[in-house]
């Protein structure tokens, strides 16, 4: 009897294990699969701006006047999320990866936001290397 309710014991702390795991992994994943989309979605965003900025060929004067406009206008339709720093950095995120793919999936748009501050495109491009190599957080990076 007592070798029955240690192997049902050991079975039960195996399938909280398992349990656990599961679903650590999967908030993992998904949460994973928000930051990647949010990501792409603020590259196109900058990309939105640049593009309006081109068309328009607006100068940098009244460029971050317009930052601010969009950003007002924003803020009254969707709320938080569209400072002007926050748009700011998305045109700048466009504008030093003009190409989607150069993005790495494996780093939040908090990396990012401290990465664009790197001004120097190598430096830049090694401080990047070095958090996906290393698995960075962002306060590492910093």
């Amino acid at each position: 009897m007592k070798n029955q309710v240690i192997t049902k014991d050991i079975a039960y702390q195996t399938l909280l294990y398992d349990i656990e795991t599961e679903y650590l992994n999967t908030r993992q994943q998904a949460h994973k699969s928000i930051d990647t989309a949010m990501l792409l979605g603020y590259w196109r965003i900058g990309q939105y701006i640049v593009e309006y900025e081109q068309k328009g060929s607006i100068k940098a004067e009244y460029g971050t006047k317009m930052l601010l406009e969009v950003s007002k206008d924003l803020r009254t339709r969707i709320g938080k999320g569209v400072s002007r720093s926050n748009i700011a950095n998305m045109r700048i995120l466009y504008l030093k990866y003009p190409i989607v793919q150069t993005l790495s999936g494996r780093l939040s748009w908090s990396h990012y936001v401290v990465l664009l501050s790197v001004h120097d495109d190598l430096e830049r491009s090694f401080y990047e290397r070095q958090c996906v190599n290393e698995s960075w957080g962002v306060r590492e990076l910093e």
